[in-house]
């Protein structure tokens, strides 16, 4: 018979245990009422008898002791057909003893506290048949019934505590591989972006070398974040501002005043979670396909907004529009994998509850719009209508 310590040794909680005991004490109380009722539904005077009494509990607490051995012997059941003889020769072995143990016992404790039918008299009636026992293979069949009973039970117990684990086992693994996609997602985006950067300060080391050394500042602070705090896939929206802020700024130095900036973030969401670093490369999606194109720069506008219980982040450029590639994020280079990788951490995180769109704004440019269900670890106020 297989024994997989981890898989096979359920010991008994002590919920588990009270309800034995309970069952059994039950077991007794029915057994007594039981004897009880029947002598009341007799003809003649009742006489209560000790044993009316005593001799369940005797029941009840042999079958209370031997439940938890049994529930572990039932645990040990396996569907293996090759182990399968095996064990139902285990199980026979073990029923016998314990059914003539149960049944000699029960036989025994008759014997001595008496077991006369409820109203049965002494010598009386049926020619003194009254005050014998039952026969001795009556408690043998009785004892075989409630083992079967009992190791059916453990049996059933056994699969429903293996299948529990089984299932946070399952759900811990599959949190577990989102976690792991979400990193590696994250990790992709991380090289993409401070590749870029570092493309931008080789270009302008000779001709600003100080807005390089503040570029390398911001960038700094970013790596450090990207390090230290990234990890969390959500963050309130106010970090994730301050976050852009610093890449913003490097923008700055990039395109010597030629690039013009508004963040218009509504207050009541700056307290929402959001995906760590989610505006980063939408922003740089508006500079790559937008505003590097043209020769004299361009505005990006940053939004935030309630849509009753839905957080809406937008980002509108002016720049030249939409290119194929950029709108369905098939661009392999450049800003094609910070959208795909967008897209996939949205629907990693929000399943079916978020959207993202990239289409053209009517007055020229290209809108990055992301909707996400509204969640925060502070008191949020909606805006309805």
């Amino acid at each position: 018979m297989e024994a997989h310590a981890n898989d096979q040794d359920l010991p008994l909680t002590r919920r588990e245990i009270a309800t034995i005991i309970a069952f059994w004490t039950a077991f007794a109380m029915l057994q007594f009422a039981n004897r009880l009722f029947d002598a009341m539904s007799r003809p003649g005077p009742t006489n209560f008898q000790s044993g009316w009494l005593t001799i369940p509990l005797v029941d009840s607490i042999s079958w209370a002791l031997l439940t938890a051995p049994l529930f572990w012997l039932a645990s040990r059941y396996s569907t293996d057909r090759v182990s399968r003889r095996q064990q139902f020769l285990v199980f026979g072995a073990v029923g016998l003893v314990v059914v003539l143990l149960v049944g000699v016992l029960g036989t025994e404790a008759r014997s001595i506290l008496g077991s006369a039918p409820p109203g049965g008299g002494g010598g009386g009636g049926r020619g003194g048949r009254g005050n014998r026992p039952p026969p001795f293979w009556f408690g043998i069949l009785n004892a075989l019934v409630i083992y079967f009973g009992v190791i059916a039970a453990g049996i059933a117990r056994a699969y429903s505590v293996r299948y529990r684990a089984r299932r946070e086992q399952t759900v811990k693994l599959e949190r577990q591989l989102a976690e792991a996609r979400l990193d590696a997602l994250r990790r992709q985006l991380d090289p993409h972006f401070l590749f870029n950067t570092l493309n931008v300060i080789s270009s302008l080391v000779e001709r600003d070398p100080r807005g390089v050394r503040r570029m390398i500042s911001r960038l700094g602070g970013l790596l450090r974040f990207s390090i230290e705090g990234a990890q969390a896939p959500e963050i309130p929206l106010r970090q994730e501002l301050k976050l852009l802020e610093q890449y913003l700024d490097i923008m700055q130095v990039r395109f010597q005043g030629r690039l013009e900036t508004v963040v218009e973030a509504d207050p009541r969401t700056l307290g929402a979670l959001v995906p760590t670093l989610i505006l980063q490369p939408l922003v740089e999606n508006a500079i790559k396909h937008g505003i590097e194109r043209q020769r004299e720069g361009g505005r990006i506008r940053i939004e935030t907004l309630l849509r009753d219980d839905v957080l809406v982040l937008r980002v509108t450029d002016n720049g030249a529009g939409l290119t194929p590639s950029a709108s369905n994020g098939s661009d392999t280079t450049g800003t094609g994998v910070g959208l795909r990788n967008t897209r996939a951490r949205l629907a990693e995180l929000y399943g079916t509850k978020q959207s993202f769109s990239l289409s053209a704004a009517p007055e020229g440019g290209a809108v990055a719009e992301v909707s996400l269900p509204l969640h925060s670890t502070e008191p949020l106020e909606v805006a309805h209508g």
